[in-house]
C-alpha cells in the first residue's frame, strides 16, 4: 500500500516531481504518482483527495505552478500532512506558485518547500513518516551521513589541488 501520494497538475511538472519519487525510491518508501488538474478535472481531483486516506497515504506531495491550487485543495480535504512544491513559471519565476501555496488560511496548513524543490519534498515526507518508523529513521541518518561525506571529500580535494585548480 502506498504511503505517499505524489500529485501534479501537468506532465510538465514531472522533472521536479520525479526528484521526490527518486528520494522515496532510495529510502524504500512506497508511493503512487498521478497527474490530476484541480481546475480541469475537479471531480477527479475531489475523488483523489477524498480517497487518499483510505488508500493508506500518510502524506501527499503536491506540485503546482501559477495559481497553484492543488496543494491547498489537497490540504483542505486530506486530513494528514500535505507538502507543496511551487513550480518555476516563466511569467513570475515561480513566486506566484510559492505565494499561492505558502499563504494558506489558518486551519489549512501546507508545508512548502523551495521552488522546484522536489528532492526536499521527498525528504520531508520521509522525515514525517520516520516519526513512527525506526528503520526509516536509520535510513535517513545514513542519507545525512552520506551528504556529510560528500562535503568532506570535496573539501579534501580542494585542499589537495587548491582553488585555482579546482
Amino acid at each position: 500500500m502506498a504511503k505517499v501520494g505524489i500529485v501534479m497538475g501537468s506532465d510538465s511538472d514531472m522533472p521536479v516531481m520525479s526528484k521526490a519519487a527518486q528520494i522515496l525510491d532510495e529510502l524504500g518508501i512506497s508511493y503512487e504518482m498521478n497527474i490530476i488538474s484541480a481546475h480541469r478535472e475537479p471531480d477527479e481531483f475531489f475523488e483523489y483527495a477524498k480517497s487518499a486516506e483510505s488508500k493508506g497515504f500518510k502524506v501527499i506531495i503536491a506540485g503546482a505552478g501559477m495559481a497553484a491550487h492543488l496543494p491547498g485543495m489537497c490540504a483542505a480535504i486530506f486530513p494528514m500532512p500535505v507538502i507543496g512544491i511551487p513550480m518555476h513559471t516563466t511569467s513570475l519565476g515561480g513566486r506566484d506558485s510559492l505565494y499561492s501555496i505558502v499563504q494558506m488560511p489558518t486551519g489549512i496548513p501546507v508545508a512548502t518547500v523551495a521552488i522546484n524543490g522536489g528532492a526536499n519534498a521527498g525528504l520531508l515526507a520521509a522525515k514525517i513518516l520516520a516519526t513512527s518508523d525506526d528503520e526509516l529513521l536509520a535510513k535517513l541518518k545514513d542519507y545525512s551521513n552520506g551528504l556529510k561525506e560528500q562535503v568532506v571529500k570535496k573539501d579534501a580535494h580542494l585542499q589537495e589541488v587548491g582553488y585555482k585548480n579546482y
